[in-house]
């Protein structure tokens, strides 16, 4: 099928989402990416299950997100992905993400240059699939920089457009079996034995 017969198929489905805004600084008063987060997703037909703020913190940045994990089908982060001694969003993303969806970043920076030139090469923007630590990835990650105009950039062009998408190709599948160990003759002589 093509992509845009999919699009067809998921389209009027809602996405239960999460919103994290990852500052040091921030406050509910004037997380203004994260409301513009929040409320585009909303007004998009989505379900937000979770907002929170955390500050730029290793530890609190993985808990949250591990906490999220299996729980919300998307979580989107504003915050923490440029290049500063403080920003850890993206350390932190890497090592949860299980299957990492390069397109996203690399799409984001390509719309970015397109409105402020060479200083989007400073954004680290990521998305993938990650999970709980001992089962599959079938949670949306996307984590967007902490400028509203780079937040509403990234949800308008690239992830309301195929949020539902998304997720129906996470979850058209069933997960595969669980592995089990394959046992092997212990004499390699034996018939069956390669």
């Amino acid at each position: 099928m093509s992509a845009d017969t999919h699009r067809r198929l998921s389209r009027d489905t809602p996405v239960t989402c999460a919103v994290v805004t990852i500052s040091d600084t921030r406050t509910e008063a004037d997380d203004t990416s994260g409301k513009a987060l929040a409320d585009g997703l909303r007004a998009a037909g989505h379900t937000l299950e979770f907002y929170r703020i955390v500050p730029d913190d290793g530890e609190a940045i993985r808990a949250v997100l591990l906490h999220l994990a299996g729980r919300v089908e998307a979580v989107v982060t504003t915050g923490g992905t440029g290049i500063g001694r403080r920003d850890r969003t993206i350390e932190v993303a890497e090592r949860l993400i299980q299957k990492p969806l390069p397109g996203f970043g690399e799409l984001f920076r390509m719309l970015s240059y397109q409105d402020i030139g060479a200083a989007a090469m400073m954004s680290r923007a990521t998305a993938g699939l990650f999970g709980p630590e001992d089962a599959d990835a079938d949670t949306l990650l996307f984590c967007c920089p902490g400028a509203e105009p780079a937040v509403r950039l990234a949800l308008d062009a690239l992830i309301v457009p195929d949020l539902p998408h998304l997720v129906w190709e996470v979850l058209r599948q069933p997960p595969p079996p669980p592995s089990r160990p394959l046992e092997f003759p212990v004499d390699p002589a034996a018939p069956g034995s390669v």
